[in-house]
């Protein structure tokens, strides 16, 4: 009898902050976990993970519901909305901000939460690795999923693992257009990065195992100002990998963040920074609001229970990491409201320079 497949869901959302945006208080995460463990009781959920990277609550949830599944999806809009409640009653910073409805519409895409989800079958061993960055937006995944899949300078089962020699395929999603695209690498690697190399607007959502067919990788790519039309906040996204056995090793994941790369986002979601791996409890970012930071946890899964988690950033190897990416956000800060630092004008659009350009265009003449 096959084994029956499971499902992965990562639901992510900003709903308050004790003071300005640097992290959920304690009981919003104790409100949220209330429910979820409910849901668990109730047979809903198999197990349940709750973290809080930045002014993030992250849901981490198994079942056997499969992916876009209605009830799951709805617990997790009802405990945002328990932890929009206590932030309200405490009067903490943008109670529930990435909430962009009052009410539940079948499937929590589009209502401002980030999703990502996975459904397959439980290998002998299951190990996976979740990614959750604070204060950036969808593309900062772009450079470390290609790194993770697609260069033998950092995974280097690419060369030497008969199993992962057939390459990967790369789901990318043009988030302006709303439109898909898949690349089979590495035969066309080079075409790939015409699109991700821009990750403003193209965002790798899914990566699949040519060999198996079997999904290595998903990503939330929801762009809060593009549903809203207006600057609420960064999309602040997650990524979750599954490891070994014909995908990357655990350590090959973590590698592709050795090397901090420049990510938007920062200070009023319109600067480039570095993204700094740190551990959960450093997750908490202060200086500018930030800068940017991604945090690794993994887990083993078993029959659907979530074993674990490993603190992975916490870890003294990337401390050389960090070192430099606080020298590159000292760099940057330099240069205050000129770019590179400051985003393009385009991709400000939705932020609220576009208010104060507005009072000026009267006053421009025609040369």
């Amino acid at each position: 009898m096959a084994e029956r497949e499971v499902t992965l869901s990562v639901i992510k959302a900003d709903v308050g902050s004790l003071v300005g945006h640097v992290q959920a208080h304690p009981e919003m995460l104790a409100a949220v976990e209330t429910r979820l463990a409910a849901a668990k009781e109730e047979g809903l959920l198999t197990d349940f993970y709750v973290a809080n990277v930045g002014d993030d609550i992250e849901l981490i949830m198994t079942h056997y519901k499969g992916s876009d599944n209605e009830e799951i999806h709805k617990l997790a809009w009802d405990s945002f909305m328990d932890a929009t409640e206590v932030a309200r009653e405490l009067k903490l910073y943008a109670a529930g901000q990435d909430l962009l409805s009052d009410s539940f519409a079948g499937n929590i895409k589009g209502l401002g939460p980030g999703v990502a989800e996975m459904t397959f079958v439980e290998r002998p061993s299951e190990p996976i690795v979740i990614f959750m960055a604070d204060k950036t937006d969808p593309g900062a995944w772009n450079l470390p999923l290609y790194k993770m899949f697609a260069d033998p300078f950092n995974t280097i089962g690419l060369v030497i693992d008969p199993k992962m020699h057939d390459g990967f395929k790369f789901e990318v999603h043009d988030l302006v257009e709303h439109k898909k695209i898949t690349f089979s690498l590495p035969e066309e690697l080079y075409d790939m990065l015409v699109f991700v190399g821009s990750p403003s607007r193209y965002c790798i959502k899914h990566i699949y195992a040519k060999s198996t067919g079997a999904i290595a990788a998903a990503t939330s790519t929801e762009r809060l100002n593009l549903m809203a039309g207006r600057y609420i906040g960064k999309d602040d996204p997650v990524c979750i990998v599954r490891c070994q056995s014909g995908l990357p090793a655990v350590g090959e994941a973590l590698e592709a963040f050795a090397e901090p790369h420049l990510v938007a986002g920062w200070m009023r979601g319109s600067h480039y920074g570095p993204l700094l791996p740190v551990a959960e409890k450093d997750s908490r970012p202060t200086r500018f609001d930030g800068p940017p930071r991604v945090v690794a946890l993994g887990f083993q899964l078993c029959h659907g229970r979530l074993i674990g988690p490993q603190d992975f950033f916490a870890d003294v190897a990337f401390d050389r990491a960090r070192k430099k990416a606080l020298k590159v956000a000292d760099y940057l800060r330099h240069l205050g409201p000129f770019e590179p630092h400051r985003l393009s004008l385009d991709q400000l659009e939705y932020t609220t320079l576009p208010l104060v350009a507005e009072k000026l265009q009267e006053r421009f003449e025609d040369l």
